[in-house]
């Protein structure tokens, strides 16, 4: 990631770098959950870890990555709505176990 944002923090306006900055988390989403994938195959998990658990882990990787990828496509409107886009997804995925609603998605 140091990269990539240093990348976006020199050429903020520049949808160019906001495009690298989401391929960049896309790439770590993608690892990520291929990385969960083969700990669950390979039985690496806690028991208490059962289905229900890996199911919800897998769902918020995917829905962390549709945000992202929402984001991404908010940098071809305004790549400054897409930077904004960042901090709000970042701080749900921070914030989101304490409000009710935001914790179900």
């Amino acid at each position: 990631m140091p990269f990539s944002t240093s990348l976006l923090a020199e050429f903020i306006t520049f949808r160019l770098a906001l495009v690298a900055y989401w391929a960049n988390i896309l790439l770590l989403g993608v690892i990520v959950y291929i990385a969960w994938i083969y700990a669950e195959a390979h039985a690496l998990l806690d028991k208490d870890a059962g289905p229900l658990v890996s199911g919800l882990i897998k769902r918020r990787i995917v829905f962390a990555q549709a945000l992202y990828a929402f984001g991404a496509l908010l940098c071809l409107i305004n790549p400054l709505w897409s930077i904004a886009f960042i901090v709000l997804v970042q701080l749900n995925f921070a914030i989101a176990p304490k409000i009710p609603y935001l914790s179900r998605l």
